[in-house]
């Protein structure tokens, strides 16, 4: 019976910490500069509009780089957008599924179009 209990006790903390460290985390990296919003299908549909200009756009994170966070996806009924985090949060912690505003400026990747961040809030 005091295994048990010792046990409990042990997980309740143990799980308290990683609730309290995972609070601990910041979900904010760079410095807004006031960019006008735009919506990732518009991207998407005129990359060569946005090449360059300083954006906002807002998204639900999606397939968040598994090694270091530096870099995920912000899907859209007509494909998805990478967003790099490099410069600002290169060991961003993993927010996929939760929601955040990006700033940055859109810019050419491989063979398409990337948003090249300078803040980012993972709200």
């Amino acid at each position: 019976m005091r295994a048990i209990l010792a046990l409990c006790a042990m997980t309740l903390v143990i799980g308290g910490y990683f609730i309290w460290r995972a609070m601990q985390l910041p979900s904010e990296f760079g410095e807004f500069a006031g960019a006008p919003e735009v919506q990732v299908a518009d991207i998407l549909d005129r990359p060569a509009e946005f090449l360059g200009k300083p954006v906002a756009v807002r998204g639900i994170v999606r397939q968040q780089c598994k090694t270091m966070g530096c870099f995920f996806f912000f899907p859209s009924a007509k494909g998805h957008l990478r967003v790099e985090l490099k410069d600002i949060a290169m060991d961003a912690p993993s927010r996929e599924g939760r929601p955040a505003r990006v700033e940055g400026q859109i810019v050419s990747y491989v063979d398409g179009y990337q948003l090249y961040a300078s803040a980012v809030k993972f709200e």
